[in-house]
């Protein structure tokens, strides 16, 4: 499939079947995060497989109780290591550079997920402590992301997107280009704006023309 047709299709699925995840399915998921860009290319990151049912209820009470993550099959916790981006990039690296690292890991999965047949959720609230000790994570590393991934039960409709021209600005804050519609590709607008500016300029070639000949009589 195509990847925009992949970002465009994929869904936040909150309903799974009791079907097992193929362990080749899960290598290939985990393979894509391995592969996301990082600052300095430190991939400061590591990902937990969850399978077992009581971790998993565990971690679903410890994601604000909720209990519809317990229907996924798998769960995959991206956990950052900030100390190794805080060598290198100082405070930035740590508090931002690191949280930015295991989101490009969680936007491969779940791409890669989509593609394999498999639907996911990405959830981020969660009590970290209880993570922590739930999956052994040491006091150094962050538990970030939890990622929920199963064959999909349901499959929830489009959300919402706002515009381009609303959400994308250029060269500055607020920075709008001219031709909005030709640059979108709204062609029809485009060409009725050229055929109005064909009009105006076949009457105002009209009028010289007129001018012209008047003149010529004067003389």
């Amino acid at each position: 499939m195509d990847i925009l047709e992949l970002i465009k299709t994929r869904r936040s699925v909150r309903k799974y079947l009791k079907k097992p995840v193929p362990w080749d399915d899960i290598t290939n998921i985990t393979e894509a995060g391995r592969y996301a860009p990082s600052a300095g290319n430190i991939q400061n990151w590591k990902f937990i497989v969850v399978l077992d049912p009581d971790k998993r209820k565990a971690i679903a009470e410890a994601s604000l109780k909720q209990y519809w993550m317990e229907t996924a099959p798998v769960y995959i916790v991206i956990v950052s290591e900030p100390q190794k981006a805080e060598r290198y990039y100082g405070k930035r690296g740590e508090r931002l550079y690191s949280v930015q690292n295991c989101a490009a890991a969680a936007q491969n999965m779940i791409l890669e997920a989509q593609n394999l047949g498999l639907g996911s959720c990405w959830v981020g609230a969660f009590d970290e402590e209880m993570v922590k000790r739930t999956l052994s994570i040491p006091p150094e590393a962050r538990p970030q992301i939890i990622l929920t991934i199963g064959y999909p039960a349901e499959h929830p409709d489009k959300p919402a997107k706002f515009p381009q021209e609303v959400v994308t600005w250029y060269n500055k804050w607020r920075g709008k280009i001219q031709d909005v519609p030709g640059y979108f590709g709204y062609y029809s607008v485009g060409l009725q704006k050229g055929i109005k500016k064909g009009k105006e300029a076949i009457k105002e070639h009209g009028k010289r023309l007129i001018e012209k000949a008047k003149q010529k009589l004067r003389k």
